[in-house]
């Protein structure tokens, strides 16, 4: 069982060698790397050269934009199980043999899915409590882009990712294209599982909420309604979605809790910007 991993990367160098070393790390070697660089200049050549006997990449350059570069990716990838690493993860020792491993003994589930902590313990977010299978509800709490391992009858079925979602598309929707991928997925027909053991490493994003998480969030909640949207979720499902983010900001005001209260109706209002596209 071979993986194609699929890294775009954009302005980093210390997290892509932090990648590096991790995926070098692993005990399973079958596995290529396919870097996809959106960067300007050359700051990733001496990196890969440290591994360029040590394990397959392919580096190639593309257009900005993180779907688009997945695509470009998409189209280059031979193996049997495809993975969009973030530049800014790193995989834990073992992860790859771990997934395999799943992957064979179940050959029924089409793709698996796992959670993050940065590496002492911290998240973010709710994810699913325990592990199961994924349907078109409980997908927000049971993926995250880095975390996502698919067959290759998926990716084969399913094509490319919308260039109009993700990071750098160009559009007001920063977020929520490896969702849309899944959902989509879904729709095929193919069924994918949430493993909580399956634990992944990224550093936590929020954690003050200044102008910085703030104007973040507006993009990724905002790729979150349009998500929504395009996916034909029944009307119920968007105000019950939000439910839980507008109780936050009501608790936070009781709370005096200013920065926190501002961060979750900035994150309502754009996911209402998304949702009415």
């Amino acid at each position: 069982m071979k993986f194609s991993l699929i890294l775009a990367t954009v302005g980093r160098t210390d997290e892509v060698a932090r990648f590096l070393a991790s995926l070098d790390a692993q005990d399973y070697r079958n596995f290529e790397l396919i870097v996809i660089d959106q960067n300007d200049d050359g700051r990733l050549a001496p990196l890969l050269q440290v591994y360029q006997d040590k394990f397959k990449f392919l580096h190639v350059r593309s257009a900005r934009g993180l779907s688009r570069a997945r695509n470009v990716g998409l189209k280059l990838a031979g193996g049997d199980v495809i993975a969009f690493p973030d530049d800014d993860c790193w995989y834990p020792p073992g992860l790859l043999a771990k997934v395999a491993g799943v992957l064979r003994a179940n050959p029924d589930i089409d793709g698996v899915t796992g959670r993050f902590t940065d590496g002492d313990g911290r998240s973010e977010g709710r994810w699913l409590g325990r592990s199961m299978l994924l349907n078109r509800y409980n997908i927000w709490r049971g993926a995250i882009s880095f975390s996502i391992f698919l067959q290759r009858r998926v990716v084969d079925a399913v094509g490319q990712f919308n260039a109009s979602l993700g990071v750098g598309a160009g559009t007001p929707w920063g977020a929520s294209e490896e969702t849309d991928y899944l959902l989509r997925s879904l729709q095929h027909g193919f069924k994918l599982k949430f493993l909580n053991d399956l634990i992944l490493h990224h550093p936590v994003k929020t954690v003050d909420f200044d102008e910085g998480a703030r104007n973040r969030q507006q993009k990724y909640e905002a790729g979150i309604g349009r998500v929504m949207r395009m996916n034909d979720y029944p009307f119920w499902y968007f105000p019950a979605a939000c439910l839980r983010t507008c109780c936050g900001i009501v608790l936070a005001l009781v709370r005096l809790d200013l920065p926190r209260a501002r961060f979750k109706y900035v994150s309502v209002m754009a996911r209402m910007r998304g949702w009415r596209g």
